[in-house]
């Protein structure tokens, strides 16, 4: 009992793949020896230095309604709330005393400060606990006006849209 005569074909395409590695690798160094004799190895082998950390990054620009959010959404130190939550629910680190947070004024959690601001980044306007929105009902209306004047889009169409009115 043995094997049948059509599996040692099959053992023929992993050889042969395996021998083209090798000639290829064999044809890399073989270049790479060439150009480093006639002085060139910095074409085949640059010394590109890539970052390893991720802070190089460039951030990405913040929308307008993330902006008005934080100017609406008050900063205060942790040590003047009273009977506050043991930890921010989005780091689950514990707060301390010198810690700026933010209470969301529909839903009351608090979370700190870099926490929210980065869930604001992403263009969230919801709790990230409870996803209540940011924006109260009775402030609503006012976002949504500082959010149309701040998007430049009234003095744009300012002419166009009295006439609309006026019709």
């Amino acid at each position: 009992m043995g094997f049948p005569v059509a599996c040692t074909e099959l053992l023929l395409l992993p050889k042969l793949l395996l021998y083209t590695l090798y000639f290829l690798g064999f044809v890399r160094k073989l270049i790479s020896v060439l150009f480093s004799y006639l002085g060139l190895q910095e074409f085949v082998e640059p010394d590109i230095v890539w970052p390893d950390t991720p802070t190089s990054r460039i951030p990405a620009p913040l929308s307008v309604s993330a902006l008005l959010i934080r100017e609406i959404l008050p900063v205060v130190k942790f040590s003047e709330l009273v009977d506050p939550p043991d930890s921010c629910a989005v780091c689950l680190y514990e707060f301390e005393d010198q810690d700026e947070i933010r209470r969301l004024a529909n839903c009351r959690h608090i979370f700190h400060r870099s926490c929210l601001d980065r869930w604001m980044g992403y263009d969230q306007k919801t709790c990230p606990l409870c996803r209540t929105p940011f924006i109260p009902e009775d402030m609503q209306e006012t976002f949504n006006e500082r959010l149309w004047a701040a998007s430049g889009i009234p003095e744009f169409y300012d002419g166009e849209y009295s006439q609309v009115t006026n019709l």
